[in-house]
């Protein structure tokens, strides 16, 4: 008898609430039925007047049904309204949105990128000041107060001996003076210039690369840097060295890539000659190492150095340096 009556109350309230629509009609037939003095605590009552053996049985039902009345309640009250959707202040019911995540600057990409290039190939990374001595910016690469080549470069005095440093150069100096050789290393970081335009910003990125050790060849500058190339841009990528002139190297000469907007045919970008300049290399200078302490009949060696912003838009075709450092969300975004 007791079993009939599981199943008649289970069955009858099921069906009652699939005909129900309003709240306050919902939570009075669930008093009714799971209340206090509802309709199951009645019949756990009468469990105990049930034959001993038939008692288990009878228990088991019961809790059964009483949970699966207890999740059709709770669902009725979510599809009547009649349930509070908030949980510790956070709406359930609002559709899902998944969290912003921000993502890696362009330009600190490319740079991770070329320093992880060198340093498979056995280059150290060192850093130096971005606020750098005269002597180490200039003199010490063979460009003294009178050279002609400081022109080449706009450069921010704090005082008459001390600059935001123009170039990365200045730490292979330093470097140079407190190891003997062989020295292999970049050196990444920040420099600044007065110049402001499509193509120049008064603060930008630079990698320069110094190897020095005896018999270092123009041949091995030649092999690290088509190495380089290749790895960044692709290995369908044309390149040449073009002489060229810096102060702390000699020969010196720019390296030129195939354009890669026009693939060579000449386009607005490259000036209608198909390549474009990416970067400046050569054999140290004799005077350098002399500055340093180091023997140019000894040793020889190589520098190169590279524009990160320059790097980056000919990788990702940008047209404008200043992108970079307008925090523009719609450009940023695109990396």
């Amino acid at each position: 008898m007791m079993k009939q009556e599981i199943d008649t109350l289970l069955q009858e309230t099921l069906d009652r609430l699939a005909r129900l629509e309003d709240a306050q009609e919902l939570e009075k037939l669930r008093i009714e039925v799971l209340g206090r003095k509802g309709e199951i605590a009645r019949l756990f009552k009468q469990l105990g007047a049930s034959p001993a053996e038939e008692r288990p049985t009878l228990g088991k039902l019961l809790n059964e049904a009483r949970l699966r009345l207890e999740n059709a309640f709770q669902e009725a009250k979510l599809q009547t309204g009649a349930a509070s959707p908030r949980v510790s202040g956070l709406d359930i019911s609002l559709p899902g949105r998944l969290p912003y995540l921000g993502h890696l600057h362009p330009i600190t990409k490319v740079s991770m990128e070329i320093t992880e290039i060198f340093q498979r190939l056995g280059f150290e990374v060192v850093e130096g000041p971005d606020v750098e001595l005269d002597y180490y910016n200039f003199e010490a690469l063979n460009i003294p107060k009178d050279h002609p080549a400081r022109d080449m470069q706009d450069t921010f005095y704090v005082t008459e001996n001390i600059v935001l440093r123009t170039h990365t150069s200045p730490i292979q100096v330093r470097v140079m003076e407190k190891q003997p050789p062989p020295v292999r290393i970049i050196a990444p970081g920040k420099a600044y210039r007065c110049d402001s335009d499509m193509t120049h910003t008064p603060m930008f990125h630079q990698v320069e690369g110094l190897v020095v050790d005896k018999d270092v060849s123009f041949g091995d500058l030649k092999g690290v840097l088509t190495i380089f190339v290749h790895q960044m841009f692709g290995q369908d990528v044309d390149l040449r060295f073009r002489p060229s002139f810096f102060p702390f190297t000699e020969p010196s000469a720019e390296v030129d890539i195939r354009c890669v907007i026009c693939r060579g045919e000449g386009c607005r970008v490259c000036s209608e000659t198909g390549w474009l300049e990416i970067l400046g290399s050569g054999m140290v200078d004799p005077e350098v190492f002399k500055m340093v302490g180091y023997d140019p009949e000894e040793v020889t060696g190589y520098a190169f150095g590279m524009g990160i912003e320059r790097i980056a838009m000919l990788k990702y075709g940008i047209n404008d340096l200043r992108l970079f450092f307008d925090n523009d969300l719609r450009f940023l975004e695109q990396f």
